[in-house]
């Protein structure tokens, strides 16, 4: 039997080895390398990291404190005039993070700031953090679309919220494909229709308690089913948005939950309210591509955030254990709490790394289509360690994390929700091993 031979492969060469002016024996006797605010991740640009510093003052010094506060108001309280909600929304608009500044960026730039940013207001606090994400999905998506004229009529003041969940179809309305619809059955009628019939659209319905903003949002971005004249269907639906304020809107009661307390959610009805057609952002035909693009940057904005709750309980577990005396010393002398620490840092560092990796590879501009997969990768490994490190830190504090004195139950609680919101862990599973499928391979 011959063989042939292998080329030889031809590494490149440098003249000079880049760490040779701190050579080894430079090292303490004893190693240490720290790890830094984002993890085991090369130096960030100067001006990113500027801005990194400045957002994690903000979630320290404004968010958490806000954020601790709404969670012990009740849902009508956290949205009234006088509630410190506004207060962190004012404060968040001084930051000048717009979206037109975003899109004035290097894309893969922009990727890294926008993973970086709502990590950080994650570390202060996951519900705030959504609602800051949600608040922007209409602008968001307008400029994916290029509708300019849209983020002229809807600047970035303008409180947005992101209406698709139904009453009865939860994360149904996440798969316009129907790639988890049950064999020979159907997700039936929707509960919301637009009808595109006519000059205007006339949208009538309802969308469930879930829509963050909802109550008080200014602007809306609403993905629903659509009657072309044949019927309503939700895989060729329709993507709109619109100010909340036009006639036949109206809202329900401030939804009252375990966790993210310190975001706003609640219903919206719709009793034959006219949206003029300037107002549509997505018809049948791109429906499924609209589902695809928002699907995939709030997954990742999920991924990013709940990072960032992460990275804060491990931060205050890691604090605690060396104030904290049991057995006589300080608790992170005993074996089983480093181990427990070790491996909570280390599902930090997975998420921070899935997830910018992932908002990195579907930024890339030579990139034809993102990868959906990429992002639900993103939402279910933060949110996923977002609920065992918050989990952990609260065993660490013992009997003290369950107290309000200490921010761990209310981390608790907010990560837990994590699991559910934009399209639940199970399904996403479903749905995105579903995009692995070669069809080719089964001709």
């Amino acid at each position: 039997m011959s063989t042939q031979s292998v080329p030889e492969l031809e590494l490149p060469k440098t003249t000079e080895y880049r760490n040779l002016d701190a050579p080894i024996y430079s090292w303490a006797a004893t190693p240490k390398g720290p790890l830094t605010s984002s993890g085991a991740e090369a130096a960030l640009p100067e001006h990113i990291a500027d801005f990194q510093q400045t957002l994690r003052n903000f979630a320290l010094n404004v968010v958490r404190p806000i954020g601790i506060k709404l969670d012990r108001m009740t849902p009508e309280e956290a949205i009234a005039k006088d509630s410190p909600f506004w207060e962190f929304r004012r404060k968040y608009l001084e930051l000048g993070v717009t979206v037109e500044a975003l899109g004035e960026m290097e894309p893969q730039e922009a990727a890294l700031l926008f993973s970086i940013l709502f990590e950080e207001l994650g570390y202060g606090d996951a519900g705030l953090a959504i609602s800051v994400g949600a608040g922007i999905l209409p602008q968001w998506l307008c400029a994916k679309f290029g509708r300019k004229d849209l983020l002229e009529e809807f600047p970035d003041a303008m409180l947005g919220c992101w209406g698709i969940t139904e009453p009865d179809h939860g994360s149904d309305m996440l798969d316009p494909s129907g790639q988890i619809v049950y064999p020979g059955s159907s997700y039936g009628r929707p509960n919301l229709v637009a009808d595109l019939t006519g000059d205007d659209i006339i949208l009538n319905g309802q969308k469930s308690a879930w829509v963050s903003n909802g109550i008080i949002a200014e602007v809306c971005i609403i993905y629903c089913a659509a009657d072309s004249g044949n019927g309503p269907s939700v895989s060729e639906g329709c993507a709109l948005v619109f100010p909340m304020n036009l006639p036949g809107i109206s809202r329900g009661k401030p939804l009252d939950k375990l966790g993210q307390r310190a975001l706003n959610q609640g219903e919206i009805f719709f009793d034959n309210v006219r949206i003029p057609r300037k107002y549509l952002l997505a018809g049948p035909e791109d429906y499924q591509r609209a589902v695809y693009c928002i699907h995939a940057e709030a997954n990742a904005l999920m991924g990013a955030t709940f990072t960032g709750l992460s990275q804060a309980a491990a931060d205050l577990a890691l604090d605690y254990a060396h104030e904290r005396v049991a057995g006589g010393v300080p608790i992170i002398k005993h074996q089983s709490v480093r181990s427990r620490l070790f491996h909570m840092f280390r599902k930090v560092e997975l998420s921070r790394a899935v997830t910018r990796r992932g908002l990195n590879f579907n930024n890339d501009p030579q990139l034809a289509t993102p990868s959906l997969c990429a992002a639900m990768f993103s939402k279910t490994t933060g949110t996923q360690h977002s609920f065992e490190v918050t989990s952990d830190a609260l065993q660490i504090f013992g009997g003290n994390g369950l107290t309000k004195e200490y921010p761990l139950e209310k981390m608790l609680r907010d990560a837990r929700a994590s699991l559910i919101e934009d399209g639940c862990n199970e399904m996403l599973a479903i749905k995105g091993g579903s995009y692995l499928i070669d069809n080719e391979k089964l001709a």
